[in-house]
C-alpha cells in the first residue's frame, strides 16, 4: 500500500448517490450520479459519477487502492429487520444480504478492498476534516443512518470521537420530514419548501408541534411515536396527527392556506429551539469553541445561523454538501486516515467545484450542429462579461454555464440562474415561468466578498449559501429579501470562483450593484443541469432570455425555438429515482 492512497468514497442505494475520488491524498473530483443520468434523486450506483471521477483523476479502476461505502450494510440490515421494512425470507430470496459490496463488484467492476463506514461518522469526516479546525465539536443530524440519527463528538488531528448518539426512531430530521408530509409535500425534497414558506406565517401551533418531541438530559430526545407512522406505514404520520392539528392533511398542489403556513413556522421554531439546546450542551462537553456540523438538516440555514447566534461557538463549519452525497467525501477520508495514518486536508474547503468542466470548443462544437444563432467572445472574456452584465442590467434573465459544476445542492455560480435582485418583478417572474415552482419560495443573492458588510449583516465569508442573514442595503433588493428581511447569502471570491467575481464586478460597475439573484440552473423535478447539452435543453425549455456558456452567447430573441420547444417537451419525461411519499428507508 502507498502511503498516499487512491481512495473513491461512494454514497448510493437510498438517496442522494455520489462518487468522490482523492488521488494520493488529493481531492480531485466529486459528483451526484443524478447530474449525468437526469434521473432526481437517482439512488443507484453511482457508476457514471465513478466513470468522470477517474477520467478527472486520470487513473483507472485497477489504480485504485481502496473503495470506501458512506454506512454499514450489517447495522443497517439489522434496523430493517427491527423495523419490519424487510424480512428474512425477503433477504434469502434476493440474496441481498450485502447490496452494496454485490453492485461495487459487479457494476464498478472493482476487485480490491472495500471498506465501510459508519453513516454518520461518514457526515462526522465530511465536515471536520474539511473545516480547517484542528480540534473541534462536531453535530450531525439527520433522518437516520443505520441506527443514529443524531450524533455528538470531537475532532482532533486526524482523530474523531463520537461519544454520543440518538436512535431511531428519534429523529429531528424525520420529524421535519414528517411535517414536510403533512403540509402536502414530497419526503426528502419538500423540506427546502417548508423551510422557505416558515417566515411567512407566525408559530400559533408551537405548542402542538411540540407535543410531537420531548427534550430529555444530556444530547437526548424522544418523538411521540403513536403520531408517526414511517416506521412500517405508507405515509409518515398517523391519523391522531390531523386530529391533534386540528384540519386534515393538505394535498398535494392544492391551495396553500395561512394554516399550513403558520404550521411550517412553528416547525422551524421547534427545529431551532432544540438544536440550540443541543448545541450548546455539545458545547458544555467539548468546551470547543468551533463547531463543525453535516446530515440533511444541517442544510437548514436558518436554523444554523440562530445556532452560531445563541451558542458559545465562535465558528461553525458546515459541509456544503451536508445531505448523504457528502458522504461520499467524508467515507474517503475515514478510508485515507485508516490507511495512510494522516489527514488527507489541511485547509480549509473554500469551494465546491468538483464536477465536470467544458471548453468553449465544446460548446462552440455543439452550436455548429444546430441552426442556433449565437455570438462568440470566446476569446475576448472582458467582452463576454461586459455583455453578459448588460443583458443583466437591461433585467433579462441568465443561464450561467462556467468552469466546473459544484457539488452538493447549491448552485454557486458555475450552473446558475441569474439576474438583476433590485427588480420587484423578477422573483415572481423566474419563480413562475423559468423555475416552474411555488411563488413563496425565495431566490438567494451572491456578492462580491469585500463588499458584503455593505449591504448584509454578516462579518465573516459565507461561500456555501448555508446560514441566513438580514439584509441592510440601502439599494431595494426586493428580488432577494425574504418576507422577514432575510436572506440566504453568497459570498463570491475572485480565489475561489474568478469568472464569477469579474461578472458581479462588470455588473456592479453598470449599476452600482454588487449583488446577483442566484437559483440554480434546472426547472422544478430535474437535477441541475450537468453538460452544456443539459444547458442548452433547460434553456430552450423555459424563458431564460439569454444563456452565458463559456463565452458564448445565445439571445432567445435572435432565435425562434418554437419547434425545438415542442420536440423537447414531447420527448422529456419526468423521473425520479423514488418516491417521496415516506422517508426512504430500503
Amino acid at each position: 500500500m502507498t502511503t498516499k492512497p487512491n481512495i473513491i468514497g461512494i454514497s448510493a442505494l437510498y438517496h442522494d448517490a455520489a462518487c468522490c475520488i482523492l488521488k494520493e491524498g488529493q481531492l480531485v473530483a466529486a459528483a451526484e450520479e443524478e447530474r449525468f443520468t437526469r434521473i432526481k434523486f437517482d439512488p443507484s450506483i453511482p457508476q457514471h459519477a465513478l466513470r468522470y471521477c477517474l477520467r478527472e483523476a486520470g487513473l483507472s479502476i485497477a489504480d485504485i487502492d481502496c473503495i470506501a461505502f458512506y454506512e454499514d450494510p450489517q447495522k443497517k440490515l439489522a434496523r430493517q429487520l427491527w423495523s419490519g421494512v424487510v424480512n428474512k425470507e425477503q433477504i434469502k430470496q434476493e440474496q441481498n444480504f450485502n447490496k452494496a459490496e454485490k453492485e461495487i463488484r459487479q457494476i464498478l467492476g472493482f476487485e480490491g478492498p472495500i471498506r465501510y463506514y459508519d453513516h454518520h461518522l461518514s457526515h462526522a469526516a465530511s465536515t471536520f476534516y474539511f473545516s480547517g479546525f484542528e480540534d473541534a465539536a462536531i453535530f450531525t443530524v439527520d433522518g437516520v443512518g443505520e441506527w443514529a440519527t443524531t450524533t455528538y463528538g470531537t475532532g482532533e488531528g486526524k482523530d474523531i470521537n463520537l461519544f454520543e448518539e440518538v436512535h431511531f426512531p428519534h429523529s429531528l430530521g424525520l420529524l421535519y420530514s414528517t411535517i414536510t408530509s403533512y403540509l402536502g409535500f414530497r419526503v426528502n425534497n419538500g423540506e427546502y419548501k417548508v423551510m422557505g414558506l416558515a417566515p411567512y406565517g407566525v408559530p400559533k401551533y408551537e405548542q402542538e408541534i411540540s407535543q410531537l418531541i420531548t427534550s430529555l438530559q444530556d444530547g437526548q430526545y424522544e418523538l411521540n411515536l403513536p403520531f408517526f407512522d414511517f416506521i412500517k406505514g405508507k405515509r409518515m404520520y398517523s391519523d391522531l396527527l390531523p386530529e391533534l392539528m386540528g384540519r386534515p392533511a393538505r394535498k398535494r398542489e392544492s391551495a396553500i392556506e395561512q394554516f399550513h403556513i403558520d404550521v411550517a413556522k412553528s416547525l422551524q421554531v421547534v427545529l431551532e429551539s432544540i438544536l440550540i439546546e443541543k448545541a450548546n450542551y455539545l458545547y458544555e462537553k467539548t468546551q470547543s469553541p468551533n463547531l463543525c456540523m453535516a446530515g440533511g438538516v444541517a442544510l437548514n440555514c436558518v436554523a444554523n445561523g440562530k445556532i452560531l447566534k445563541n451558542s458559545k461557538f465562535e465558528k461553525l463549519f458546515v459541509q456544503p454538501a451536508s445531505n448523504d452525497a457528502g458522504g461520499a467525501l467524508g467515507v474517503a477520508t475515514l478510508a485515507h486516515v485508516d490507511l495512510s495514518g494522516e489527514t488527507p486536508q489541511k485547509k480549509a474547503m473554500k469551494n465546491v467545484y468538483l464536477g465536470p468542466g467544458y471548453h468553449s470548443n465544446d460548446v462552440i462544437k455543439l452550436l455548429k450542429a444546430t441552426n442556433i444563432n449565437f455570438e462568440n467572445y470566446s476569446e475576448d472574456n472582458a467582452a463576454f462579461l461586459g455583455e453578459t452584465a448588460k443583458r443583466l442590467a437591461e433585467g433579462k434573465v441568465i443561464g450561467w454555464f462556467s468552469g466546473r459544476m459544484e457539488f452538493g445542492p447549491r448552485a454557486l455560480g458555475g450552473r446558475s440562474i441569474l439576474a438583476d435582485p433590485r427588480n420587484p418583478r423578477m422573483k415572481d417572474r423566474i419563480n413562475a415561468m423559468v423555475k416552474k415552482r411555488e411563488g413563496f419560495r425565495p431566490f438567494a443573492p451572491s456578492a462580491i466578498l469585500e463588499k458584503v458588510s455593505e449591504h448584509f449583516e454578516i462579518d465573516h465569508p459565507s461561500p456555501f449559501m448555508l446560514e441566513t442573514c438580514q439584509v441592510i442595503s440601502k439599494l431595494e433588493l426586493p428580488a432577494i429579501t425574504h418576507v422577514d428581511g432575510s436572506a440566504r447569502l453568497q459570498t463570491v471570491s475572485e480565489a475561489d470562483n474568478r469568472p464569477y467575481y469579474l461578472l458581479l464586478k462588470a455588473f456592479d460597475a453598470l449599476t452600482n450593484c454588487p449583488i446577483l439573484l442566484n437559483t440554480s440552473f434546472n426547472i422544478r423535478g430535474e437535477p441541475i443541469v450537468c453538460t452544456p447539452e443539459d444547458a442548452l435543453k433547460c434553456f430552450i425549455t423555459t424563458d431564460i432570455d439569454c444563456l452565458s456558456i463559456e463565452g458564448i452567447i445565445i439571445d432567445r430573441n435572435q432565435n425562434n425555438f418554437d419547434l425545438l420547444r415542442i420536440m423537447l417537451l414531447n420527448d422529456q419525461v419526468k423521473n425520479s429515482g423514488i418516491q417521496h411519499d415516506v422517508y426512504t428507508f430500503v
